[in-house]
């Protein structure tokens, strides 16, 4: 799959996002975990990287499987509409 340099930046802030799960990012973009990982691998700098898996490592919201609540989901009174991966206009 070809990524352009909108889609990597999208998945990278996706994947910096604590509660955006790994399947999300699957649904819209195609790409498991571990194509995540090997992306994030590639794209930033060796701490940068390092920083992002400590953090990611044991963090439950970035699982599905392990949240604690099952129906709706967490969204931030900050977070701004995004639709089809784009903010919308106000």
């Amino acid at each position: 799959m070809k990524l352009d340099g909108i889609e990597i930046d999208r998945i990278i802030e996706m994947a910096w996002e604590d509660r955006t799960t790994f399947e999300a990012i699957e649904h819209q973009f195609g790409l498991k975990e571990q194509q995540v990982i090997n992306l994030m691998r590639r794209e930033m700098k060796p701490s940068s990287f390092r920083m992002w898996r400590k953090r990611v490592q044991g963090r439950k919201t970035k699982h599905q499987k392990l949240r604690t609540f099952e129906k709706g989901r967490f969204k931030c009174s900050r977070q701004k509409t995004i639709s089809n991966n784009s903010i919308a206009k106000r």
